[in-house]
């Protein structure tokens, strides 16, 4: 089989094509070798990042994102699922949401390289509101939440769900990454984020100096 970082742009052209056939043929070849969890790391995560910011830079359309990251999403829990990958740094409930916009490719960056790493996060989906996110997190205890947004007006919202969390006395560290965060590196102090990631590596790091932290 062809090592794996040579894969990366056969994979890439595939999944902007939408050529589910020759994604499958591509991935069929990882399982002979029994490289399952090195391709989401080396070929899958680093192809969907590229996607991300060829779209920032005008290079591909955003239903060509859209469909990247339902693709990638879709074949990385077949991976998981398969492997019934163990997650050990679960101590601290986690979760994971594109809040009020439906463009999922961040959110299945960060999501999958996490699950990859060895933690064990609630996704609660794309497009959901301020107050459902917020009662989500009540219910489930969440203490930490990964917030993913792909417009500035879905960024701002940022700031309802600090204040929704403030007012119902729930201490919760909030992880924002998305286009805006890097457009303005102020954005995320100015909605009462935590911290923003730009990198599924940096949220990880961020995310285990936390949890060292609420332990």
């Amino acid at each position: 089989m062809k090592r794996l970082g040579s894969l990366r742009d056969e994979f890439e052209t595939s999944i902007l094509e939408l050529n589910r056939l020759n994604v499958m043929r591509i991935f069929e070849q990882v399982q002979e070798s029994k490289e399952e969890i090195n391709f989401v790391n080396d070929v899958i995560v680093p192809v969907l990042e590229k996607i991300g910011q060829d779209w920032e830079k005008g290079d591909v359309a955003l239903s060509q994102v859209y469909m990247s990251g339902r693709i990638c999403e879709e074949l990385i829990e077949h991976i998981l699922k398969k492997l019934s990958t163990s997650h050990t740094k679960d101590t601290i409930p986690i979760a994971i949401v594109t809040l009020n916009d439906f463009h999922t490719l961040g959110k299945t960056i960060i999501y999958s390289a996490l699950r990859t790493y060895g933690f064990d996060l609630l996704d609660y989906g794309s497009g959901i509101d301020e107050d459902t996110l917020v009662n989500k997190a009540e219910k489930d205890k969440i203490r930490i939440i990964l917030i993913s947004v792909l417009m500035l007006p879905s960024a701002l919202k940022v700031k309802n769900v600090r204040e929704r969390l403030k007012m119902k006395g729930l201490d919760v560290k909030l992880l924002v990454g998305g286009a805006p965060f890097r457009f303005d590196d102020n954005l995320w102090k100015n909605v009462g984020a935590d911290a923003m990631a730009t990198s599924a590596k940096e949220a990880a790091d961020i995310i285990l100096k936390w949890m060292g932290e609420l332990a």
